[in-house]
């Protein structure tokens, strides 16, 4: 097998639920900007919009908006009972776009979260948002991020310096095959 930084990078890659409260870097914020930037799209209509959130009290608000939406008890949100859906990440990224942008969207966390993985930055990807953001109790924060009123919430990341170490999680060699 081949290894080098990228490859490197992916295989090291996982999810991150726990963050220090040190922000990232401008120049690794600018970094991850550019590696959205970057991600190919479909005929490069370049169809998202992306949004890195900093402010700790937007998130907050957003986690209460959030849980008065799905329910306080609402099992279904990994670690929902002590984390918000930003899990405490100083940075949370929003990827927006039309409705049939899903796999556009999908390409450009995967750039983000590898390009953070590269600079020692754990990550977290976060559907489970769309609950509020894609509902109309949700429309208050699309309009004070700037998101088109025809876009949807596709996939959210946080994003930080990992405060956790899981260990890797068992992969399935039986979903993948070969065909000559």
């Amino acid at each position: 097998m081949i290894r080098n930084a990228v490859t490197e990078a992916i295989f090291k890659r996982q999810t991150i639920r726990e963050y220090k409260h040190e922000q990232i870097t401008d120049e690794m914020l600018e970094t991850l900007m550019e590696a959205a930037k970057r991600a190919p799209s479909g005929r490069n209509t370049q169809p998202c919009h992306v949004r890195f959130v900093q402010d700790a009290g937007m998130l907050h608000e957003m986690h209460i908006d959030f849980k008065n939406h799905v329910g306080w008890e609402t099992p279904a949100y990994t670690r929902s009972d002590t984390n918000p859906f930003y899990h405490n990440a100083p940075t949370f990224v929003f990827i927006y776009a039309a409705h049939d942008s899903a796999m556009d969207a999908g390409i450009m966390a995967e750039n983000i979260c590898i390009a953070a993985e590269g600079m020692g930055l754990g990550t977290c990807i976060v559907g489970s948002a769309g609950a509020l953001f894609n509902d109309e109790a949700g429309k208050k924060w699309n309009e004070k991020l700037h998101v088109p009123r025809d876009f949807r919430y596709q996939i959210g990341i946080c994003v930080g310096y990992p405060n956790e170490q899981p260990p890797q999680k068992p992969r399935f060699d039986d979903r993948i095959e070969i065909i000559r």
